[in-house]
């Protein structure tokens, strides 16, 4: 799963005294920054900042190469090998070496400057793509080149995060800046797909990573050319970089409201995917065919660019704070339905609407922003995306293991009932972290 929100935000955004000291830096030839106001700034306010326009299209670029290079190696892979297993692999390692990324490289995202390590991440995530495209090389090779874009992926997320703070301020602007990046990866993944199985009907899978390789050079390209040179947040010579990284950590995680935000980040996502997963083996039980199983796994996406995209244009950063938490807690209970085994159709509408849920990130962006230290804020995001991927990883496995035990829709439903009381007990967690007397409704 995986919003706006000011002055107007209930409570959390008091956490920190300077919450709202920052503002955007404007890149040369910006017309205008994100108004200040204490209502909502609009999407459209977003757009306006030069900065920004670049960072969306560096983003659109390099989300749609990386779907489109997904399917390609998975192709490429399953073509070399015959191995269903080795070419589900290739999911795998994307997905898992996130948490090493986020433990022992976070503090990069603070010790360099922050364009500096986006272009770098870009350009060594476009070499390991384009040394899979060398004809002859071993499968082993392939999987290994996958595993370091994974590894540094959330380095990447974090410190571009971190930045949109710089861009866009600390207040609704950001928030709105994040939801964009949020629906543009949703967006991406259903093209994605859909441009890649065309590609591949027309040219080999290495001629498909080719292009991946340059779609991420482009996007370096715009971020270098795009975004302002800011200084590195944390002073240089500050210890080892592993040993920077992990008593970050211990920093973060020491305070009690980040994290219990983090849990806020991680929870829900881990049991909305554990359904989502299982929907092969689901629509094979209805005799579903492959149309009937794509148009289940769109569900999820459309019900997230929907529902964010509502929110974010028609709410105010008031109104978005008070859902967070209630939306954040309710995002499981549609999964329940699995209990009665839906028909398609019925099922379509339980995926969508699970995908509604991801509205609860928008007013969880500002408070989390708002709870982190500046000299912290890039480590901050590197961890809560790699917590995130590995949260959600880890759903899938537990999902997928039971559901060799047991009927899939009993593990669907199960998945929503745990969900939604997990993630109640860590709302009751937030709520009581809030500082002064105003708390958000649950």
């Amino acid at each position: 799963m995986a919003t706006p929100s000011g002055p107007g935000t209930t409570g959390p955004l008091e956490s920190r005294p300077d919450a709202h000291a920052s503002r955007p830096e404007l890149a040369p030839g910006d017309d205008q920054g994100p108004p200040r106001g204490p209502g909502g700034v609009g999407y459209g306010a977003v757009f306006a900042v030069r900065e920004f326009r670049a960072v969306f299209a560096a983003h659109l670029v390099s989300m749609l190469g990386e779907v489109v290079g997904q399917i390609a190696l998975s192709v490429l892979v399953f073509r070399l090998t015959g191995s269903p297993l080795l070419s589900a692999l290739t999911f795998a390692t994307s997905m898992l070496p996130y948490v090493i990324g986020g433990a022992l490289l976070s503090s990069v995202a603070d010790r360099f400057p922050a364009r500096r390590v986006l272009v770098v991440c870009d350009l060594v995530h476009a070499g390991c793509v384009a040394a899979m495209v060398v004809p002859g090389m071993p499968v082993a090779a392939l999987l290994a080149l996958r595993c370091v874009p994974a590894a540094i992926s959330p380095v990447f997320s974090g410190t571009r995060s971190a930045t949109l703070g710089d861009i866009l301020g600390e207040g609704d602007a950001f928030v709105l800046g994040r939801s964009v990046i949020r629906i543009t990866a949703q967006t991406a993944q259903l093209a994605g797909f859909g441009v890649g199985g065309l590609l591949l009907a027309a040219v080999s899978p290495r001629a498909a990573l080719a292009l991946t390789a340059a779609a991420l050079v482009g996007s370096a390209l715009v971020l270098r050319f795009g975004t302002r040179r800011r200084p590195a947040r944390q002073v240089a010579g500050a210890g080892a970089l592993l040993g920077d990284s992990l008593s970050g950590m211990r920093r973060l995680f020491a305070d009690r409201r980040i994290r219990a935000l983090m849990l806020l980040s991680w929870v829900p996502p881990m049991f909305v995917v554990m359904p989502e997963v299982l929907l092969t083996p689901y629509s094979d039980g209805l005799g579903l065919g492959s149309v009937g199983l794509g148009l289940l796994m769109c569900g999820m996406p459309v019900g997230a660019i929907a529902s964010e995209a509502l929110v974010g244009s028609l709410l105010g950063p008031h109104a978005r704070a008070r859902l967070t938490l209630p939306v954040g807690v309710l995002a499981m209970l549609p999964a329940l339905g699995y209990a009665v085994r839906p028909s398609f159709g019925w099922a379509l509408a339980l995926q969508m609407l699970t995908g509604c849920g991801i509205a609860y990130s928008l007013g969880l962006d500002q408070w989390f922003l708002a709870a982190v230290p500046d000299e912290l804020r890039g480590r901050a995001m590197t961890v809560l995306t790699a917590g995130l991927m590995t949260a959600q990883g880890l759903g899938m496995a537990v999902s997928g293991a039971v559901a060799e035990f047991v009927p899939v829709h009993v593990v669907a439903a199960t998945a929503g009932g745990c969900g939604a009381l997990c993630s109640l007990l860590v709302a009751l967690e937030v709520r009581r972290t809030v500082p002064g007397p105003a708390r958000p409704e649950v």
